[in-house]
């Protein structure tokens, strides 16, 4: 990212994390667009946490995802800062940190959430490697996690027929937020298709990269960060940094990225798209088109972008025609890759579920 005082962020939203971490190397602005409210909704809620709670509250909502007073906390502290759309929204969704559930865990609640705790479940009743799996997130280093993925045949424990059914489903890709052309880029690309590459994948996060600061399995598989494993708007320096100002850095928008792009009056430098130009790869390619038009009219001098895919090779960007300045344009003509530096950093891509990473500076003359 290289981020600098005066560079200008958008972001998919996502749950928000991403926002709050990039601002925290303080450049002016991080604008958060996503399509889906609850995104928004989310980011929103911990915003407005920041600014209303202690650190160790804050921590109990969003580290451990519970706080059994949460409700009273709610409504006489955090839902007055928040926004009328998102307010409504968190008003129907009073349980979701209180612990009291049979889901306790706020990252057990959503669609993923609740595939998830599944997953727990699974864990725990059928391939019973909870001892296992707690002994590889404690582990002091690679090779003991290596060690304890090998002597307690975990591969060969998790992998059982219910599962591997399971993830061939269009259902439960749809419940991890996968749309089928995701699928069908990885079944086309990867050996064996969808269920090796996640097998694969599985086992570089379990042996080859450290679980020690993995907080993206650690939450998945227990419902919870660690003070030392976790986003670092988690982190209690950071938090009095966020609540010091840097957070009013940070604004939601309800939007697609052309919607906001094609609305906005802002020179934005550094863009974020995340995996989601896979979900309009397939049939009418207007829209992605129409994004990257509306990218191009928003770019910044030496802007950069960063986006991911399910694919192992993108090929559906570059032929795209744009109009620069008069004249039609394809997008691979006006993006300065960096394969080199997009390979080392996604070999250490801690989720490590996506086929592919790209890093592309954008030059417009």
């Amino acid at each position: 990212m290289e981020l600098k005082s005066d560079d200008k962020v958008m972001l998919i939203t996502s749950a928000g994390c991403n926002a709050l971490d990039y601002v925290l190397d303080s450049p002016a602005k991080v604008f958060a667009v996503d399509m889906n409210p609850l995104q928004n909704a989310l980011l929103d809620l911990k915003i407005a946490c920041i600014r209303s709670l202690d650190y160790p509250e804050f921590f109990a909502v969003f580290g451990r995802g519970q706080m059994p007073n949460w409700g009273d906390v709610y409504r006489s502290r955090v839902r007055a800062l928040l926004p009328s759309a998102s307010r409504e929204i968190w008003d129907r969704r009073g349980d979701f940190f209180s612990g009291a559930a049979r889901r306790s865990s706020f990252y057990f609640r959503g669609s993923s959430g609740y595939f998830a705790w599944l997953i727990n479940r699974y864990i725990d009743r059928v391939a019973k490697v909870r001892s296992t799996l707690t002994q590889m997130l404690n582990a002091s280093s690679i090779e003991e996690q290596k060690s304890l993925f090998d002597s307690g045949r975990v591969q060969e424990s998790i992998w059982r027929p219910m599962l591997r059914w399971a993830v061939r489903r269009d259902f439960t890709m749809s419940m991890l937020g996968v749309p089928r052309s995701q699928r069908e880029q990885i079944d086309r690309g990867y050996p064996g298709g969808l269920e090796q590459f996640i097998i694969h994948s599985l086992e570089v996060v379990f042996t080859r990269l450290s679980l020690a600061d993995n907080y993206f399995w650690r939450v998945y598989l227990t419902g919870e960060y660690s003070s030392t494993c976790c986003p670092e708007y988690l982190k209690e320096e950071n938090f009095n940094r966020l609540r010091d100002g840097l957070v009013d850095r940070v604004t939601t928008h309800t939007d697609s990225v052309e919607g906001f792009l094609r609305k906005s009056d802002e020179s934005i430098s550094r863009f974020v798209l995340l995996d989601h130009m896979d979900w309009m790869c397939k049939g009418d390619s207007r829209a992605l088109t129409a994004e990257w038009q509306a990218i191009v009219n928003r770019c910044a001098e030496h802007a950069r972008i960063l986006w991911r895919s399910a694919g192992l090779m993108v090929d559906f960007i570059d032929p795209l025609k744009v109009n620069v300045n008069n004249q039609v344009r394809n997008v691979g003509e006006l993006l300065t890759y960096h394969p080199g530096l997009a390979k080392e950093l996604h070999a250490q891509d801690r989720v490590h579920t996506y086929g592919s990473f790209y890093i592309a500076d954008v030059r417009l003359v």
